[in-house]
């Protein structure tokens, strides 16, 4: 059977949230939001995710759950999912990166990567 994860395609925009953050207390959050297109001919549903976050200090928080905002979406042939969430850290720059695990309609189970991006303060220089 052809690898189901090479028909998603997920792209990443990500912002920096002044107004929730507190550089003085090294509180730094970030938007970011998901586009999950299906560019395959089958039905596929979300599960589960993991995220893999690390800020320049190296420290790394991992994070896993069900599905995503609340939500195990199903997306279907030529159809895209579309949510933002919010990853907090204690620098100026940070990384995620991570992956879901979706389901076909006959139970194939399969992951879907998350390449890595950047979480940035505006202002950064690096």
């Amino acid at each position: 059977m052809e690898e189901l994860s090479k028909f998603i395609k997920i792209t990443v925009a990500t912002s920096y949230l002044e107004g929730q953050s507190d550089p003085e207390t090294h509180h730094y959050v970030f938007a970011y939001s998901i586009e999950i297109q299906n560019t395959g001919t089958e039905t596929v549903r979300l599960l589960s995710r993991y995220w893999h976050i690390k800020d320049e200090n190296e420290k790394v928080q991992e994070v896993t759950g069900d599905g995503v905002v609340g939500q195990k979406p199903v997306i279907f042939p030529g159809k895209a999912f579309k949510y933002t969430s919010a990853a907090i850290i204690n620098t100026e720059m940070g990384t995620m990166r991570g992956s879901y695990i979706m389901e076909s309609p006959t139970g194939v189970q399969f992951s879907a990567a998350i390449a890595p991006f950047l979480l940035s303060t505006p202002h950064t220089n690096h």
